[in-house]
């Protein structure tokens, strides 16, 4: 008997999203070390943080034409960027989207396989970006291939479970949308987005293209035939976004 209790899916016992929270915990901590946080004064002030921050980024993250060019250190680049932010916000809203969706993939696949699956999807995601961009000299960072691996996952996974989302639009009032409603949207905004997004850094729109497509079809060719898991009871909110909780008799 499989349920959906709060944040695990159990079998029998509890199981928590480790494999998700050990994810989150390492982005972080990673941030908080690197001079983009601001934490660290050993990094200096001014010029000297500038230049700290352009070599960190250098090092740790893709650019485009030394991947493709088969530089040995750059082969490495599409699994370290993925634990590379450039701000507290794009560490924030990437580790939100992570915490809301990725627990619930995570219990449903398994923790090995969940890990494995969004290393090699994060990989996928920014070599794909950077086939597209094989001139570009800029530095692309962040987990956003791979969460949107996930996001495309879960809607495989959980296309009917509930989740709280704010529009800005809709001036900014919380509703709930089946998980196939929002995340549809969110994939036709990057769709839309690519039309006027240069290649420069922070607007990876085709890698999160890439990435959603790549963890749809994971989950498709891993659970077709499979029964499929139905939304029974709600999940209590765990922040501006969140799912409600589904269970299988």
């Amino acid at each position: 008997m499989i349920r959906w209790r709060g944040a695990a899916i159990v079998r029998g016992a509890v199981r928590g999203p480790t494999v998700t929270y050990g994810l989150i915990a390492a982005c972080c901590l990673l941030f908080a070390l690197s001079p983009v946080s601001g934490l660290d004064p050993g990094y200096g002030t001014g010029d000297a943080i500038l230049s700290a921050q352009s070599d960190y980024f250098a090092r740790w993250g893709v650019v485009p034409d030394e991947l493709m060019a088969g530089r040995p250190h750059s082969l490495l680049t599409p699994l370290t960027a993925l634990f590379v932010h450039g701000s507290w916000l794009h560490l924030l809203g990437n580790m939100l989207f992570l915490y809301v969706f990725g627990a619930m993939a995570e219990e449903r696949v398994g923790r090995i396989e969940f890990a494995l699956f969004y290393l090699l999807a994060g990989y996928l995601a920014l070599l794909g970006y950077a086939v597209a961009h094989a001139d570009s000299d800029q530095t692309l960072v962040g987990a956003s291939g791979a969460i949107s691996a996930v996001l495309g996952a879960f809607l495989y996974l959980f296309p009917r479970a509930r989740v709280t989302s704010v529009f800005p639009f809709l001036l900014f009032l919380p509703l709930r949308f089946p998980a196939w409603i929002v995340l549809v949207f969110w994939f036709a905004l990057q769709w839309l987005a690519i039309r006027g997004a240069s290649s420069g850094p922070g607007v990876a729109y085709l890698a999160h293209l890439v990435g959603f497509g790549l963890g749809f079809l994971y989950a498709w060719g891993r659970f077709r035939g499979a029964d499929r898991v139905q939304p029974r009871k709600p999940v209590k909110p765990a922040g501006p976004a969140a799912t409600e909780g589904e269970s299988q008799p």
